[in-house]
């Protein structure tokens, strides 16, 4: 079993997976109460499967880019859980997450997570060898700014607020904002990734791995 903890950026998600099935998910919106509300969270998910955190292979986290307080509060949980049962911990890159979601297609696709101040953190995926795959690095830009470089069709999920729509509605640029059942970074897929990772033999020291955070020195701006 496989605990996935995400806690990017305001929304927290969390799973639990054996590999073949997922037997609990649960994401919400938080009010940036991530210190109160996530290991109430687990505690309730361990005790509705009648499991233990003894039940565990392995810990997956959402490593970022994201917020501040709720990478440092969710990747403190996961490194916790997995020092204290003497298991790996699996870190996966946020924008990997949203990807994930997404159906095998043609066109680019940017994923996304807001970063404040009406700006959001951004990475152009292709869908290659049955799996979406970066071709840039994430960058922290504007809305105008990410719609006025787009010239070929191209798909965007994740954090997708009001101000994107109208600022698309202007720009005209060949964008396909796909519906929020999709953009919504779930805790299933972190399991899953984390899952493949975890079998090829791919993980992450607890002691050492460090979070991506927005803001941190030498974060791309606009």
């Amino acid at each position: 079993m496989i605990l996935a903890i995400d806690t990017a950026t305001r929304f927290i998600s969390l799973a639990l997976h054996d590999g073949k099935r997922l037997y609990l998910e649960s994401t919400w919106l938080t009010a940036n109460n991530h210190s109160t509300e996530l290991s109430p969270a687990i505690r309730a998910a361990f005790h509705q499967l009648r499991l233990s955190p003894s039940n565990l292979q392995a810990v997956a986290v959402a490593q970022g880019p994201g917020s501040f307080t709720g990478l440092r509060i969710g990747m403190g949980a996961a490194k916790g859980i997995a020092l204290a049962q003497g298991i790996p911990l699996i870190a996966v890159p946020t924008l990997e997450i949203v990807a994930a979601a997404v159906h095998p297609a043609t066109q680019p696709l940017i994923a996304l997570v807001q970063a404040g101040r009406g700006r959001v953190c951004a990475q152009t995926f292709r869908h290659q060898n049955g799996g979406w795959i970066a071709t840039d690095q994430a960058q922290v830009t504007t809305w105008d700014n990410l719609f006025a470089n787009i010239s070929e069709s191209t798909l965007v999920a994740g954090e997708v607020d009001e101000q994107a729509y109208l600022v698309l509605a202007a720009s005209h640029a060949p964008v396909q904002i796909l519906p929020p059942a999709v953009s919504l970074r779930r805790a299933g897929y972190l399991a899953q990734i984390a899952w493949a990772r975890l079998a090829a033999g791919q993980a992450d020291d607890p002691r050492t791995v460090v979070p991506i955070y927005l803001h941190q020195p030498g974060a791309p701006h606009p």
